[in-house]
């Protein structure tokens, strides 16, 4: 490009260039990586002009703060006709707007989505995988379907060599809106102060495909040519620039700027431990006790997702352990190694060794990476399957839970044993339950299939159920009670709660990380 910085215009000229009816593709995972300066521009547009109209929102991963910012500023009925969506629980609004059956709207798996965008860039008909098979996106199911108003197949059901596979289709995407650190003169995108890569390319290369507009969210414009190693967008692929105010521009929606997130200056083998005074083994409430529980099953040389939530606690206990040098744990927004952040940092990790884009991530996940998976659990039932997305009039998505829980080598599922006002303490006799959820988790039927048990089971894979006060296993004949905590008495603390009876032969009595060593 001959001109300097060429494509360069203010937020407003550039939400103009998203004409009604079109697919608009936005980028970033939780807060890391969204460009909040252009999401809020397109809302204000609307809300001035009503315009435009009927669009349909596509992205992969949740970006939202559960309230204002993200993907919350396009929850609006006439701006958005259709979304197609990973992840819902950030943005609630967008969440009504869909069980309420004001727009059409789907829920497909994360990785799945990132994948689609290459494939859609490329021209090709969709992304073929088993991924989803025996969930409700599955189309056996529910296609992935939110509301009767989302009439239209989007996966189907191929065989191929004998197998079942799911073909998730692919569709034409008119805009997109991505974010990186700075641009240079051509235009070209580096990320280098961001928390995450994403999938900034494969949304750029699809909408320039497609002849439509590519907007690029930056902080700050450089003086010269960056490293063309260092390119993660180029400057051909860019219609419009725009320079973000550092108010819509922090590195994650949880934290302004954090070096650790990103730093290149770091040491080659950061030292992750930390100083923990003696560690009681009194006093611990369920989220301590599940996490040190579940930190029991980490090996020396596993590579590890942990879901956001009650997982987040092994990463505490790993560190507290010593054990983020013996084993790897990433996040599958692309960190490699470190420890993953959470809250509204997720995506985020702490002194990563690596960042690679998140298509790539899930590539290694879908091919059986992981060797270990710790992921959450709100209902489970007696074939072992999980739901982790939909209750009642409330609506999550399940993000990148489908690709991970398939395809983890061992996984953990983690989970208080009722909800609902438990109260629970880990004392030296045992475990004492002072106030009893009033909702049982442990269901006869759960709502929506996010975890198929019997594909797993059929499968022969290693899946545990960890609670705060017993551990289950999954067998082909169902969840198998192998642990018990001590003073738990069995009738009135585990059958009494649970709505079906799980198989029991000579269940153990169930220790903590750091006590069984």
């Amino acid at each position: 490009m001959s001109e300097r910085f060429a494509q360069l215009c203010s937020a407003e000229e550039a939400v103009a260039a998203v004409p009604g009816g079109a697919t608009l593709a936005c980028s970033g995972f939780v807060g890391a990586g969204h460009p909040e300066a252009l999401s809020a521009a397109l809302e204000q547009r609307f809300l001035n002009t009503g315009a435009p109209r009927n669009l349909t929102l596509v992205y992969a991963a949740g970006q939202g703060d559960g309230k204002k910012r993200g993907l919350n500023h396009l929850a609006h009925e006439g701006l958005l006709k259709r979304v197609i969506g990973g992840h819902w629980g950030l943005c609630p609004e967008l969440g009504r707007l869909a069980l309420d059956g004001r727009i059409e709207a789907w829920n497909l798996p994360q990785g799945v989505l990132c994948h689609l965008f290459r494939d859609i860039a490329a021209g090709r008909p969709g992304t073929l995988t088993d991924v989803g098979l025996g969930t409700f996106i599955d189309p056996l199911n529910d296609g992935g379907r939110l509301s009767d108003k989302s009439d239209e197949q989007l996966v189907e059901r191929i065989e191929i060599r004998g197998r079942q596979f799911l073909l998730y289709h692919s569709f034409p995407i008119h805009a997109a809106f991505i974010r990186a650190t700075a641009a240079d003169p051509w235009g070209n995108l580096v990320m280098d102060r961001e928390a995450v890569i994403g999938d900034v390319l494969p949304l750029a290369q699809a909408a320039h495909n497609h002849g439509g507009p590519v907007i690029a969210q930056v902080e700050q414009l450089l003086d010269g040519p960056s490293p063309p190693q260092a390119v993660r967008v180029p400057g051909c692929l860019v219609s419009h620039l725009v320079i973000a105010p550092p108010a819509q521009h922090w590195q994650t929606f949880g934290t302004e700027l954090q070096a650790e997130f990103h730093s290149a200056e770091r040491r080659a083998s950061p030292d992750l431990s930390v100083a923990v005074a003696e560690i009681r083994s009194d006093g611990k409430d369920a989220r301590r006790i599940i996490a040190e529980r579940a930190a029991r099953e980490l090996r020396r040389g596993d590579i590890v997702n942990l879901g956001i939530g009650l997982p987040e606690g092994i990463a505490e206990v790993a560190q507290e352990r010593g054990l983020l040098q013996r084993v790897t744990l990433t996040v599958e927004s692309g960190p490699i190694g470190g420890k993953p952040a959470g809250g509204l940092d997720f995506g985020a990790a702490w002194n990563p060794r690596a960042i690679i884009d998140q298509p790539s991530q899930f590539d290694f996940y879908d091919g059986g990476g992981l060797d270990f998976a710790a992921l959450g659990a709100a209902e489970v039932d007696a074939e072992g399957n999980v739901n982790v997305s939909r209750f009642g009039s409330r609506f999550a998505g399940v993000g990148g839970f489908v690709n991970i829980s398939q395809k983890a080598r061992r996984l953990v599922f983690c989970g208080t044993f009722t909800t609902g006002g438990l109260d629970v303490c880990w004392q030296k006799d045992g475990l004492q339950i002072r106030t009893e959820g009033s909702v049982a988790k442990f269901v006869k039927s759960v709502q929506q299939i996010s975890f198929s048990g019997r594909i797993a089971a059929a499968s022969d894979r290693d899946v545990l159920f960890v609670t705060e006060r017993a551990v289950f296993r999954l067998t082909t004949a169902g969840l198998e009670l192998i642990e018990i905590a001590p003073g738990i008495d069995l009738e009135r603390d585990v059958f009494a709660q649970m709505r079906f009876r799980p198989i029991v032969n000579r269940p153990a009595l169930m220790t903590l990380s750091g006590e069984s060593e």
